[in-house]
């Protein structure tokens, strides 16, 4: 049985030690000081995650913590009682328990690089400046986060769920994002350079002031959302834009094929250099857009 008073008398001796108070040592590691408390007094126990934090703000080895999370079973103890039982102890190997879940969390400035199998285990989190670059986050739910200015570069997002969250800041270069959906999520000043949004529906949210260079959009929905300072170029292909509103949306140099607009009025669509075949061009030409800034394909020639 995990010894929770002994963690906490080495948490409070390790504090001490480096001279922090429980309300410092809360702040660094974005809880409440009521939550250091509580270890202290052994009322509750850090997870996995924040005892690697804990240990690199106490100036001390995750091994200082072992004697009370993994305890040496009383067979072990009574087989070497003739022998040195000090290099017994520290040679035998652990039992971790790997059914660690991070939802509900408070993450600030921490490296998550290169995770798999993430799927529901940050639900609900607020995470700040922390980084998940080449991890795979494939299949995973977000419900009611908080992200921000975090760094998900190279991840795979493919067939994720994100839902009733804030994306603000962050950085998604060359992330696959294959068959996501994101509903009642705001996604704000995020860079989504290279990234795939093939399959991707945005329903029920915002997605403004993004850099989406050189990412790919094919059977992309947008739906019930509003866009703003937004600028698509390239080929976007198989898309749809259904009872969207846009703030200064701008197509430029870009070639839009087979794609489905649905709204009252597209009048705030700018387009700049644009490429349209007949399908699309007249579904602008429905919306009134302003057609200035579109060449129509001639049938035949459309990729």
């Amino acid at each position: 049985m995990v010894n929770f008073k002994l963690i906490g008398n080495k948490i409070a001796e390790a504090r001490k030690k480096v001279n922090i108070s429980q309300a410092q040592l809360a702040q660094r590691l974005f809880i409440s000081s009521q939550a250091v408390g509580k270890w202290e007094r052994g009322e509750s126990m850090p997870d996995i995650i924040t005892f690697n934090r804990l240990a690199e703000i106490l100036g001390v080895d995750l091994n200082y913590f072992s004697e009370g999370l993994f305890p040496v079973p009383a067979e072990k103890v009574l087989i070497d009682s003739s022998e040195n039982k000090t290099n017994d102890l520290l040679s035998a190997k652990p039992k971790i328990n790997r059914s660690w879940d991070m939802s509900r969390g408070n993450w600030m400035d921490a490296d998550f690089s290169g995770l798999k199998n993430l799927h529901e285990r940050f639900s609900s989190s607020n995470m700040l400046r922390c980084k998940f670059v080449g991890s795979d986050m494939s299949g995973l739910l977000l419900k009611s986060n908080n992200v921000q200015t975090c760094d998900f570069s190279g991840s795979d997002f493919s067939r994720s769920q994100i839902q009733n969250s804030n994306l603000s800041n962050n950085l998604f270069k060359d992330c696959p994002m294959k068959e996501t959906e994101f509903s009642q999520t705001n996604i704000i000043d995020c860079d989504f350079t290279g990234a795939d949004f093939t399959g991707v529906i945005i329903k029920a949210g915002g997605f403004g002031k993004n850099t989406i260079v050189d990412a790919i959009w094919n059977c992309t929905s947008f739906v019930d959302s509003h866009l703003a300072d937004v600028i698509f170029t390239g080929t976007l292909k198989d898309c749809s834009f259904e009872n969207c509103s846009f703030t200064k949306l701008i197509f430029k140099n870009a070639t839009i094929l087979n794609t489905f607009f649905k709204n009252k009025s597209l009048k705030r669509i700018q387009f700049i250099d644009c490429q349209a075949d007949r399908i699309t061009y007249e579904f602008l030409k429905n919306g009134k857009a302003n057609l200035t800034g579109i060449t129509l394909i001639p049938k035949g020639d459309e990729k």
